[in-house]
Parts: structure tokens; C-alpha cells; sequence
């Protein structure tokens, strides 16, 4: 900045005036903020910024996990104490979550904490189902399980999504499952990779040892479906009425799938799930291929077209009829050696009232099975294209060894 600095001369000349610029002693290159030093201000503080937003988020979502397990915990305890009271877990509830069968009770309402959705779901009076959620937290418990993070469908931001062409499946207190994702679709091959698609017929001639391998490449953290998943899914289609052909459970048949040989082979499915006889000759009557679970989500050809494997083997104590030698087929409800098999696979186990009796009549299927059998064997469910009242959702097949690979066995792939 200048300096300026007046004069006065005295003298008998005219006065002057002397104006002087004098500058003052600073340095010359004196300046503000560079651009570069204001940058790194704004990097510095948006770094902050985003630890601060993602520590608040981090502990927000903790929160959130806490108060939906929490809400998960109250609920089993106080549906526990109902089946302690009744004999029963509730098999209807009222829009307050309130039991209202077998027996309505007040005391034993559910209750979820502010913001969030609990749900219940029964599908036998001897297990339940509860999911709570909350803004894009989704967990759920069954009786015999803690809570776990809920499977969602593909694409959801609630819950843990399933991959491309699998469902959701809840998970049951009667066989030790939390939800899980399964192959819509019987596995088909594409490039040499398990997928589930509707196009192309099932992939089959595998053995129950390369579909493990197989189904475990299939995508993170895939298996081969087990034997628990498989009576899980078996469980919970049995309990819908809509795929029993009387409309009620246990009236009429559970839809069997593509069993009469017509045509004689197996079949691609259909990407619509209304087209529940794609591909069939005889339609109306048992052949659907379709089944639907109790949170709506549709599965196809778990009961016939290619037999599948699980990841059942067993070395004896096989259930059966004394003596028989893989023949004849026996019905479950007239089967008089109930062997070791863990989890158990009789009808009856499901809880669902009147399974006790059900035969292949009903749709089920039945078993083949040597009680005296000491090598290995592997289960096989569902049933082929040709095997008409001997495939069902609960048809049993333990003929054949974990390196056999029939030409009717494909595979169903879970995670």
C-alpha cells in the first residue's frame, strides 16, 4: 500500500505543495490462500465429513440390527409361552398380531418396536415363522433357530437378496433351516455352469459326487441343496392350499409335475409361472408343474420330471420293509422300519395335520429303500418324467450310489 506525505516550503516564493509517495517497508510478494492450499482445505474436510457420515451410519444400522433382534427375541419367548399354555403355536392371527386359533388370547400379542413390521407365519401348529423389518433391515427366527438376516427376492435392497433365477425360501423351526435361496429351476447346464433358467431341458446324467462340485461353482456360496432345505421347501408347499387339487390341505393331490410320460422326456419350463402345464400332453389334472410357498414365490418341478439330487447318503439303517430288496415302492404311512435317516423324511414330521396318513394318493410319492443296505447310497427326490404316482414332493429313492450318475438325475442348486 503507498504512503503519501505532505511538504510546506516557507518563503517569499508562492507556497508549494509537495505531494511524496512513499511506500511501505513490506515485502512485494504478500498474497492470500493459493488455490492449491483451498483444495487441500476441502479434501481435508470432505474426508472428515465422510467418516463422521459413515460412522453415524455404521452406528445407525447397529441400532437398527439391535432393536429388530431384540423385537425377534420378545416375540419367540412369548410364542413359546403360548405353546407351553395351548399345545399349539398360534395358526391365525388377528391385524394386532394377536392369537385368535387355536385358542384367542390377548396375553400373548406381538409387538414390534417403533418403525417396524414384525410378521408371523405358521405353516404346522408344531413350528412358526417371524420376520421384523425396519427401513432396509430385514431379519427373521423360526422356534428352533436366533435370528438371522431374512432372504429376499432378486433385486431387493431389504434383507439378504438371492441371486438371478433363485427364490426365497422362509426357513423352519421343524428341520433346523434359516430362509435360503433355491433354484427356481431344476438346474440346467449353459457353458458348463449350474443355472437356473427356464429355457433347455434339466441337467441330468450327474452324479450326486460332480453335482456337489458343480453346484458349489455355481455362484458365492452355493451348495447342492440338502436334504433339510429339500423337506423345508416340502414342508411349506404342502401347507398352501392353492397347490392341492381340492383347494384345502390334504383334500385331493399336491400337483406332481410332469409324470405320465407324454410326452416322454423331460421338459424345459416356462418363464411364465401361469403356464403351470407347459410343455404337457394331459392338462388339469395332476401334471402342474408349479408350486407356490407361503411368501407367494413360485417353484417349478420339485416333484417330477427329472429326479434330483440332495445331499443325503446314508450307510444302513434306511427305512423300508424288512427284507425287500429296492422293491416294491412302499408308502410311507405302511412303512414298518423308520430306520436313523437325520432329518427325519416321513410325512408325519412336517406337523401339518393329517400327514400321518397321507399316501401316494395324495400326490406325496413313496419310497424305495432296502433296510438291510450296509454300502453307501444317496437320496434322490422327486421322480422322472415316466415314473407317474411314484413321484412326489416326498418321493424317496435310495438305490443308487453317490458315483452313479442315471440318466433321469439332475440337481437343484441352494445358498
Amino acid at each position: 500500500m503507498a504512503n503519501y506525505s505532505l511538504s510546506l516550503s516557507l518563503s517569499r516564493k508562492p507556497l508549494t505543495f509537495k505531494l511524496e509517495n512513499k511506500q511501505l517497508n513490506k515485502p512485494q510478494n504478500s498474497h492470500g490462500f493459493t488455490i492449491v492450499e483451498l483444495l487441500v482445505v476441502i479434501v481435508v474436510i470432505g474426508i472428515l465429513a465422510a467418516i463422521t457420515i459413515v460412522s453415524y451410519t455404521g452406528i445407525s444400522n447397529r441400532a437398527t440390527v439391535a432393536a429388530v433382534q431384540s423385537d425377534l427375541d420378545s416375540a419367540g419367548r412369548k410364542l413359546k409361552l403360548y405353546y407351553t399354555l395351548y399345545g399349539s403355536y398360534p395358526t391365525a392371527m388377528d391385524g394386532n398380531n394377536c392369537p385368535t386359533a387355536p385358542n384367542a388370547d390377548t396375553n400373548y400379542c406381538l409387538q414390534s418396536s417403533n418403525g417396524s413390521t414384525l410378521a408371523y407365519n405358521s405353516v404346522a401348529p408344531t413350528t412358526f415363522r417371524l420376520t421384523d423389518t425396519k427401513s432396509f433391515t430385514s431379519y427373521s427366527v423360526t422356534d428352533n433357530s436366533t435370528p438371522s438376516v431374512a432372504t429376499t427376492v432378486n433385486g431387493s435392497t431389504t434383507g439378504n437378496a438371492c441371486p438371478t433365477g433363485y427364490i426365497p425360501v422362509p426357513g423352519s423351526g421343524t428341520y433346523g433351516t434359516n430362509d435360503f435361496c433355491v433354484m427356481k429351476y431344476e438346474a440346467k447346464n449353459v457353458g458348463g455352469v449350474a443355472t437356473s433358467q427356464a429355457a433347455s431341458t434339466p441337467w441330468v446324467s450327474i452324479s450326486q459326487t460332480t453335482a456337489i462340485t458343480t453346484a458349489a461353482s455355481a455362484c458365492s456360496g452355493c451348495h447342492l441343496i440338502t436334504e433339510a432345505e429339500w423337506l423345508t421347501i416340502a414342508q411349506n408347499v404342502l401347507s398352501v392350499a392353492s397347490n392341492w387339487s381340492g383347494a384345502s390341505v390334504g383334500s385331493g393331490y399336491i400337483y406332481s409335475g410332469h409324470n405320465d410320460n407324454a410326452p416322454a422326456n423331460t421338459l424345459a419350463a416356462d418363464a411364465n409361472d401361469a403356464n403351470g402345464y407347459s410343455g404337457e400332453t394331459n392338462v388339469g389334472g395332476n401334471q402342474k408343474r408349479t408350486l407356490t410357498l407361503t411368501n407367494g414365490q413360485v417353484i417349478w418341478d420339485m416333484s417330477g420330471n427329472a429326479t434330483e439330487w440332495t445331499t443325503g447318503v446314508t450307510t444302513g439303517n434306511q427305512p423300508g420293509t424288512v427284507g425287500n430288496n429296492y422293491s416294491p415302492w412302499a408308502e410311507w404311512n405302511a412303512t414298518p422300519v423308520h430306520g436313523s435317516l437325520s432329518p427325519d423324511p416321513f410325512p408325519s414330521t412336517t406337523g401339518i395335520v393329517g400327514s400321518g396318513s397321507w399316501t401316494s394318493a395324495q400326490g406325496i410319492g413313496p419310497l424305495l429303500s432296502k433296510t438291510n443296505e450296509a454300502t453307501a447310497r444317496a437320496y434322490r427326490r422327486s421322480g422322472p418324467w415316466n415314473d407317474f404316482s411314484n413321484d412326489g414332493i416326498l418321493s424317496l429313492r435310495m438305490d443308487a450310489a453317490p458315483s452313479d450318475a442315471p440318466g433321469d438325475c439332475g440337481f437343484r442348486v441352494s445358498r
